[in-house]
Formats: structure tokens, sequence, C-alpha cells
């Protein structure tokens, strides 16, 4: 049996000693991993003022024991999640606990009626995407022996909002985030993958909806997008997604050509200021299914 499962049947059973629940949400768009971990005191047999102290603790415990599969489900790239990556032995069982043991917590709350006690945690993506990529020294972002003429770009925008073309198949569908998209051009050459960034620091992929193309600023972009991307990003339509989950993107040989003709718009991948327009719907979702 894979080291995953016995692991996750370990807290799983666990967990079930108490009435223990998980909620929560995975934000693409913000780059967010929420969740929140409630106790039922009853069933812990605990009572207050006295049992307080003991209720977060078990909560604390909780929290480590449940928020496993749901981050073993995330996906790291199209054909990988994290829990693959731990059957693979590419991440120990102990790094992904430390990912867990690193999120942003806020203190214990009771509900209301006095029954329960929660607590939220949110983990930074681009954390996640930090630990996970361990080049020392970046590969460098293909070259052409053609270049065209190009502008100097500040950042590099990827729509890709509607069902594209699957490569190789003759069907469609919606692209899908991950940690670590790649970029092929229509002769399927890649044009941008994790090993292009040159430092830990750099966030892969920043996820945006729609709406924040079509803002009524001079650019428009959003602010938000403007900060990654500069006022005059390229934008491209993606053509066409690629791989064993959607995630990966297919653009126009040409489109390609205008950023690896020249030495500016090619740091652009390597510094990581490339910007996916996605469907809205794509772009979030929560845990357990809702």
């Amino acid at each position: 049996m894979y080291r995953t499962t016995v692991f996750l049947l370990i807290f799983l059973v666990s967990a079930g000693v108490f009435a223990q629940d998980i909620k929560g949400s995975i934000e693409w768009d913000k780059l967010r991993f929420n969740a929140e971990v409630s106790l039922d005191l009853a069933s812990a047999g605990l009572r207050l003022p006295s049992g307080r102290t003991q209720a977060e603790s078990l909560l604390r415990d909780a929290y480590i024991k449940l928020i496993n599969k749901h981050l073993f489900e995330l996906q790291v790239d199209s054909s990988s999640t994290i829990g693959d990556l731990v059957n693979r032995g590419e991440l120990s069982t102990d790094d992904a606990e430390n990912i867990a043991q690193g999120a942003n917590s806020i203190a214990p709350a009771l509900s209301s009626d006095l029954r329960k006690i929660s607590a939220s945690h949110t983990i930074s993506l681009a954390n996640i995407s930090s630990a996970l990529l361990r080049h020392s020294r970046p590969t460098p972002v293909i070259r052409t022996l053609n270049p065209v003429s190009t502008a100097r770009y500040t950042g590099i925008i990827i729509i890709a909002n509607e069902k594209l073309p699957i490569h190789g198949m003759r069907s469609t569908t919606l692209p899908v985030p991950c940690l670590f998209p790649k970029i092929w051009d229509s002769d399927m050459n890649i044009i941008y993958e994790k090993s292009m960034l040159e430092t830990r620091n750099a966030v892969m992929a920043n996820y945006f909806s729609p709406v924040n193309i079509f803002h009524s600023s001079p650019s428009g972009l959003s602010p938000e997008l403007q900060q990654i991307t500069g006022e005059r990003p390229l934008r491209i339509f993606a053509q066409g997604v690629f791989g064993i989950k959607p995630t990966d993107f297919i653009i126009d040989r040409g489109d390609a050509l205008l950023i690896i003709s020249s030495e500016d718009n090619r740091r652009l991948l390597s510094q990581g200021k490339v910007v996916f327009i996605m469907d809205e719907s794509v772009l979030r979702y929560s845990f357990p299914d809702q």
C-alpha cells in the first residue's frame, strides 16, 4: 500500500476519536489555501472554562490530522498532486507537515452556543510553491535562431477563460490552475516551465478572472494585476491545453517568438511576470464538496 494511503488512514482514524470536522477553500486568484477546523466540546468530554486549554490543544492536533487529505489533493502540475510527490518519494511526509505547520492561524474561538470551538488557518500557495522548487540554477529560456522584431514588454498575460481544444483529442475543456503550469508553442516547443525561474521566491503562475483585464484604468488592468505585469504587458490568447490535467497552455508560435526573440522579454518568464486569465469557476473551490 502506498505510504500516503497509510499516512492518511492513521491520521483519519485518530481524528475520529472526537467529533472534529474541517471545511475550507482553495483561492487560486489569491494564492490561498484556507481551512477551518472545529471540535465538538461535548463529544471530547470537555466543559468550559476548565477545558478550554485542552480543547485548543486538541484543535491544533486535529488541524494537522485533517488538513493533509486536502493538502495532498492540491494540483502541483499537469500530472502530479502533492500526494503523488509523497508517493514517489519526491516529498517527505515531514515536508508536507511542515507546509501545513507554516499556516497563518487565527486564535481559536467559541461558537455562539458554546458547543464548539474552531480555528482558522491560511496556507500561502506561494510558500508551497517555494518549498517545492529545488533547482539551484535556472534553466535558460529557449531562444530562436530567427528572432522577430518585438516590443519590450513589462509582463505577459495569457488569456484562457474559455473552453480550449485539448491537444491530441477532439474535445475542449476549461483550463484549471496548478502551482507549476507549462506554456508550449503550437510546434510543441516548451516556452515556460518551473526550472526557468531565477529564484525560489518567484511565483510561477498568477491567476486572475477576466474582469481584471477590463478595468477603466489607462492600461485596462486591475491594480493587482498591473502590479505583476506592469503597464505594457503582452496579451496572448491561448490556443489549446495540454497535459493529463488541462493545466498547461499552448500558444501560437508567432506569439511565442515575440517573447523569446528578446532578452528582456525572456527575462519576464524567468522572473515569473506571467498572469493567466481563467474562468472564475475554476479559480476557487470549497472542501468538502459543496
